[in-house]
């Protein structure tokens, strides 16, 4: 088993989430009491949120590059960051270290792709919906990307940083987001990325289920389900692609 290094704690409960499902997939695939092998870098995610607000991309990816090299220096062989929107910056840290890393998006690329949807919706952070680094990553392998007009990005973005990173689980919240995926689905969306771990904590492939869309995916890793629109879990999809990297006879290519 390979060393997964994580850069996380933006916010705790993405790394949390992040190291949750990893461990819980190693041992249902190995069984007993065998876990993931893991060094993490957890930030206090106040320092991350300010250099965001800032705009100071450059100070944020000289920080990750720092600790990524550090996390190898520790035993890492595979490299994964623990948030969408940070990926901002995944150039920075990729030319900082010689292990494999992840990316995000090319892991949910290829669920949407094997899923059979080309036009998919985008929920995240402000950063992640305006910005280009995701959305055209996930345009390199063919997909046309939507995210949500004004005032619904505003409603996402907030929802976001003032109750989900700070532990908030609202019913109110979560009926607002299904809204704005109902309307991303009106205007063709065959499925929707959940861009942002903290999402995924506050709406489930179920909450979709009475949305009309593409029937018969979760999205969830290509696997068949209920819902009526695919449901595409960045974090999920993202941490199982590190245990089959962790696992896998070869090792990925760095």
């Amino acid at each position: 088993m390979r060393t997964i290094g994580l850069l996380g704690g933006m916010s705790w409960e993405s790394s949390i989430e992040y190291e949750r499902l990893i461990n819980t997939e190693v041992r249902r695939r190995l069984g007993g009491t065998h876990s993931a092998s893991l060094v993490i870098r957890s930030y206090d995610f106040a320092t991350i949120e300010a250099l965001q607000q800032a705009g100071d991309w450059d100070a944020a990816g000289a920080l990750l590059a720092t600790d990524a090299r550090r996390l190898v220096d520790a035993g890492a062989e595979i490299l994964v960051l623990c948030t969408n929107t940070m990926h901002r910056v995944a150039a920075t840290i990729t030319a900082a270290v010689d292990v494999p890393f992840l990316h995000l998006a090319d892991v949910t690329a290829r669920a949407v792709l094997e899923a059979g949807i080309e036009r998919v919706g985008l929920l995240g952070t402000r950063y992640t919906m305006e910005q280009p680094f995701l959305r055209e990553r996930l345009a390199e392998h063919g997909l046309t990307v939507i995210v949500p007009d004004e005032p619904d990005r505003t409603l996402v973005h907030d929802i976001i940083f003032e109750e989900l990173v700070q532990g908030r689980l609202l019913d109110a919240s979560r009926r607002a987001y299904l809204e704005v995926i109902e309307r991303l689905v009106d205007r063709g969306a065959g499925g929707i990325i959940a861009g942002c771990t903290e999402i995924e904590l506050l709406v489930g492939a179920d909450d979709l289920a009475d949305i009309a869309g593409t029937a018969g995916s979760t999205g969830i890793a290509g696997t068949a389900g209920s819902t009526g629109i695919a449901w595409f879990p960045t974090t999920r999809l993202h941490a199982l692609a590190a245990v089959d990297a962790a696992l896998a006879p070869d090792p990925p290519p760095a």
